[in-house]
């Protein structure tokens, strides 16, 4: 079991920029890659970016590719999302989830474990 809790929302006006965080514990941090999804209202839920244990993997959405910015640190076992240039459709709860496998980390399905998410919003 891996219990994922992210911090860093909030309320930002357009082309300003937010950290989020995720903090992970329980099982073996080192056995999961780590991604960042997101979901606007009436819309699914959509990849942002994911980096992998070994940072060997690491992809980005093209919607914020050039934009944002997804590091861990495995020592702290955290996972952090710099987003910069913010658009008023990056507005959205943002998730981190673990994924356990080495598997395409753009599909939601393949993640086994979410935190609660933390809402982002980008006003004009």
């Amino acid at each position: 079991q891996v219990q994922l809790v992210e911090s860093g929302g909030g309320l930002v006006q357009v082309g300003a920029s937010l950290t989020l965080s995720c903090a992970a514990s329980g099982r073996t941090f080192s056995n999961y890659a780590m991604g960042w999804f997101r979901q606007a209202p009436g819309k699914g839920r959509e990849f942002v970016a994911a980096k992998s244990w070994t940072e060997r993997r690491i992809y980005y959405a093209d919607s914020v590719k050039g934009r944002f910015t997804i590091s861990r640190d495995n020592a702290k076992t955290m996972v952090y999302l710099q987003m910069n240039s913010l658009k008023s459709e990056d507005t959205a709860v943002y998730y981190c989830a673990a994924n356990p496998g080495n598997n395409d980390y753009t599909i939601p399905h393949n993640y086994m474990y979410w935190g609660q998410g933390t809402q982002v919003t980008v006003s004009s």
